[in-house]
């Protein structure tokens, strides 16, 4: 087994095409070619984590956050990133970052968060744009129906909860082929007019390559002609935050109870209580002050995030309950996540969920 293949495996599950643009996720010390002899699936990677994983035999660390955030301009182990690279390095492991690419998942990290709470009707909270793309391209009519499957194979045509969704258009096409040309219907040098239909599909973003590589495969012409476009609909399975409800709705203190317990927080910072009883909750694992707008638009009782500021709590305006649970606690069944997804892919193969604490946040 190859780490490139535990990586493909991976981006199955949370592809990095929609990792948010600042993050720095994939691949970022080791080789993709070398052999794996274990799986380390971590929060964070720290030098402690590096060494969890060379005692366990892991010369593959899964983790969510990067150690890698911003560019290193040097590795003299001045610091606690470039002491956790340099000695993953040193040691040949290899260190593979899945954050906003999970975050953006509708299996990802604020599902978990959801799963904790046992929240029902689950939906993405801000939806991600740009992430569908369309194409139409140009069959003869005899051939449309093989090209039509051979792109839905490839993933294309699937909306919602429905698939082989396409638009067809039958017309006349025609074409000229030059003294260099091998039409496969028609001649070089002559105006040859074909009916074809146009064949309309939308897919996800990263199914790009696959789509485009059933589309040569299969189409006859030997110059196909194709275009694709990125749509700004928004795509309802891909995006960040999750807004749920309890089956029951309860008291505002006894919901925070439940998070408390359920999360083990140290505290929870809240704005004002409304007396009105939770419902509707909004999630968002990680600093997620910027989504205060969305919970409140989507009529969410509670917002459940971290990191945020003094001035942020001003922005519940009694509309919502704004509840900072801590950013690890957030997130911290993100690593339980990744080591069940691995586990059940490549079941007799070491995967170790890690032991270590790496919240650097104490409590009094």
């Amino acid at each position: 087994m190859l780490i490139k293949d535990i990586i493909c495996e991976l981006e199955s599950f949370a592809p990095t095409a929609y990792a948010e643009d600042f993050d720095n996720v994939g691949l970022l010390t080791g080789s993709a070619e070398a052999k794996v002899t274990g799986i380390l699936v971590t929060l964070d990677t720290l030098e402690t984590v590096v060494d969890e994983a060379i005692a366990q035999n892991c010369n593959l660390i899964v983790s969510f956050h990067p150690i890698i955030f911003s560019g290193l301009k040097k590795l003299t182990g001045s610091n606690y990133v470039e002491r956790t690279v340099l000695k993953a390095i040193k040691h040949d492991i290899a260190i593979y970052a899945i954050h906003t690419a999970l975050d953006n998942s509708m299996k990802g990290v604020n599902d978990m968060i959801c799963e904790q709470l046992g929240l029902i009707n689950r939906e993405i909270l801000i939806p991600q744009a740009g992430s569908i793309k369309k194409l139409l391209t140009f069959v003869p009519k005899k051939d449309a129906a093989e090209v039509r499957e051979a792109l839905f194979s490839a993933g294309a045509g699937s909306i919602g909860n429905y698939d082989h969704c396409s638009f067809n258009t039958i017309g006349s096409g025609s074409f000229r082929g030059n003294e260099e040309s091998n039409p496969v219907i028609g001649r070089k040098g002559e105006i040859h007019y074909e009916e074809e239909v146009q064949i309309g599909v939308t897919f996800s973003r990263h199914l790009e390559r696959n789509v485009l590589k059933a589309l040569f495969d299969c189409h006859p012409y030997e110059e196909i002609a194709y275009e694709i476009t990125t749509l700004d609909n928004f795509n309802q399975k891909i995006g960040i935050g999750m807004v749920g409800e309890l089956e029951e709705e309860v008291s505002e203190m006894a919901f925070l109870e439940q998070v408390k317990k359920t999360f083990g927080c140290g505290c929870i910072r809240h704005s004002q209580l409304r007396g009105k009883p939770i419902k509707k909750v909004a999630v968002l694992g990680g600093s997620g002050s910027f989504a205060i707008g969305n919970a409140a638009g989507a009529g969410a009782d509670i917002f459940l995030t971290a990191d945020l500021k003094y001035h942020d709590f001003y922005k519940a305006e009694q509309k919502l309950v704004l509840a900072d649970i801590g950013h690890y606690e957030s997130e911290q069944y993100t690593k339980n996540l990744l080591a069940s997804f691995l586990k059940k892919k490549f079941a007799n193969f070491a995967v170790v969920l890690s032991n270590t604490d790496t919240n650097p946040i104490k409590y009094f």
